[in-house]
């Protein structure tokens, strides 16, 4: 008899997880098409592209090399990104390094005195109309031929190239987050003068939840011009980057590398560009709660 019941336990048991476990099937097949209708169409185009460059560089006048080509001369850079041999002689590890330093000294100087900026001239009218018409005039100016002047001033390769990081991506930082200051409602405005909140819980409780939207526009945009920028900067202020890595490559007529290397820029402001996107995401949140 305690045998039946404990078969019956048993089975009991095993009905019940049964029954547990069928909602997650769906689930997990919602799940798995969601990923795949975000991932194959990609890595199809990327495959078809890859395959059409193939044959076209294949051919015996190509110019340039075939992805299977760059795969094979430059092999030890893709397998060994850490190695350093002293001076120049780094992998593609360390002179991605560099610019990203580079890259979050600049954007950080920038993004705090756009922002900065951007309210001001939200907030105030005469500020507006006195800073305005000078940041359109400026923000024209293209980044390296800032470059000159900031070797002047500064005398320094790293110095210029984070002035010419922060000049090139605080105007849309600055303009964005002015947009949104003067786009803050007037009822908002006047239920934060009924409530009589001081400049801290008006920032934090109004100002900044009505802005972010905005503001992370901006930011989006300073972080991809910075990446231009310090690329462009590295090749003419030399040194340690992969601004330089590439111009150093084109010298040396290695154009398998300056391929790699091209790669790497457009996964590396890939993930910058998302980074900016996942932190805007989580401030709007903790703003809005």
């Amino acid at each position: 008899m305690a045998m039946k019941m404990e078969t019956i336990d048993k089975t009991a048991l095993g009905l019940g997880a049964a029954r547990n476990s069928a909602p997650l099937l769906p689930k997990l097949k919602n799940a798995a098409r969601a990923i795949a209708s975000r991932v194959l169409p990609p890595l199809l185009f990327l495959a078809l592209l890859i395959g059409i460059w193939e044959i076209a560089c294949s051919q015996p006048n190509a110019s340039l090399p075939p992805p299977s080509t760059v795969v094979q001369d430059t092999w030890m850079l893709i397998s060994d990104p850490f190695f350093d041999k002293g001076n120049l002689d780094k992998g593609l590890f360390w002179h991605l390094a560099s610019s990203l330093k580079r890259v979050a000294i600049g954007f950080s100087l920038a993004a705090v005195i756009g922002i900065g900026l951007g309210v001001l001239i939200g907030q105030s009218t005469l500020a507006f109309r006195g800073l305005d018409p000078i940041f359109q005039v400026l923000r024209t100016v293209p980044p390296l031929a800032w470059l000159p002047l900031s070797l002047a001033a500064f005398r320094a390769a790293d110095p210029s190239a984070i002035f010419v990081i922060t000049i090139t991506a605080i105007w849309p930082i600055i303009l964005n987050t002015a947009v949104g200051i003067r786009n803050i409602p007037a009822d908002y405005r006047n239920v934060a003068r009924v409530l009589q909140l001081n400049g801290f819980e008006y920032f934090f409780k109004i100002m900044l939840p009505a802005t972010v939207p905005f503001m992370f526009t901006g930011l989006k945009i300073g972080i991809g011009l910075s990446w231009l920028a310090i690329v462009a900067a590295e090749m003419l202020i030399g040194g340690v980057g992969i601004g330089f890595f590439i111009w150093d490559a084109w010298n040396s007529s290695l154009i398998s590398e300056i391929i790699l290397a091209l790669i790497y820029v457009g996964l590396v402001g890939f993930m910058l560009d998302r980074l900016i996107a996942f932190i805007g995401s989580r401030v709007g949140g903790g703003a809005a709660q």
